[in-house]
């Protein structure tokens, strides 16, 4: 090949490559700036997280077999995976996750820590007032909505359903997540966390779940990348003048 026809192919490869890379390396570098400073406790909302004070020591339990007896009155619990004792309200519950079966679904059940009762899942009245008394501002709820599923773009991916998503009249736009079965929040959601999601989704190129960084579009585009600075390199060199 002749030097000539070699440098215009050269010269062309790395115009094409630089021009498919260059909007996502825009984004790369967009994202890359956003997520370096910002405040990571600002995009979680933990700033906005008020303090919820603690149970006091004085309190008389029931012992968790009781309840997990009067479970089993009620259901079929062959496996136990999680008892945890949460509040509330200001009241004493114990959380419990059991399933049937080994391989099947995980279930919930709340119940009253101090009589043993068993309780159902969070009212919608009952999780308004949890996420106003989780959320640190002053704010009247304007959306109320119950979930019951989620696809991989709604920005509570991923968690414990059913739930209620609680947006506030706030400048920040906030959402609080409550699990209805867990009986607890789960995810505060803001308008600088959404900035955040978009800006991740466009920097791992996952356009379906958003958070698979192992993807094949990324993997091409990394590939890519790299032939672009190394035709850059043999441009640089091959079209350099002697002296």
């Amino acid at each position: 090949m002749k030097k000539g026809e070699f440098h215009r192919k050269i010269r062309k490869t790395h115009r094409w490559l630089g021009l498919i890379l260059g909007i996502q390396f825009l984004f790369w570098t967009i994202g890359g700036l956003y997520f370096s400073w910002s405040d990571m406790d600002e995009i979680h909302g933990d700033h906005q997280k008020a303090h919820i004070h603690p149970l006091g020591s004085n309190l008389k339990l029931v012992s968790p077999q009781n309840v997990i007896d009067k479970l089993k009155e009620k259901d079929t619990v062959n496996y136990l995976f999680d008892v945890k004792l949460i509040q509330i309200l200001g009241e004493p519950f114990y959380q419990i996750v059991f399933s049937k079966e080994h391989d099947r679904a995980k279930q919930i059940q709340l119940a009253n820590a101090q009589t043993g009762s068993l309780r159902p899942p969070l009212s919608k009245s009952e999780a308004i007032v949890i996420a106003q008394k989780s959320f640190s501002d002053t704010a009247k709820p304007k959306v109320v909505e119950y979930l019951t599923n989620t696809n991989g773009h709604h920005e509570y991916r991923k968690s414990p359903l059913p739930a209620y998503a609680i947006t506030f009249e706030h400048p920040s736009n906030t959402t609080v997540y409550v699990s209805t079965e867990l009986g607890t929040v789960q995810k505060f959601r803001n308008n600088k966390w959404r900035v955040f999601d978009f800006l991740w989704m466009m920097h791992t190129m996952d356009y379906q779940s958003r958070d698979n960084i192992s993807n094949w579009l990324l993997r091409a585009f990394s590939v890519f990348g790299l032939f672009s600075i190394l035709s850059g390199f043999i441009l640089f060199f091959v079209s350099r003048k002697r002296k």
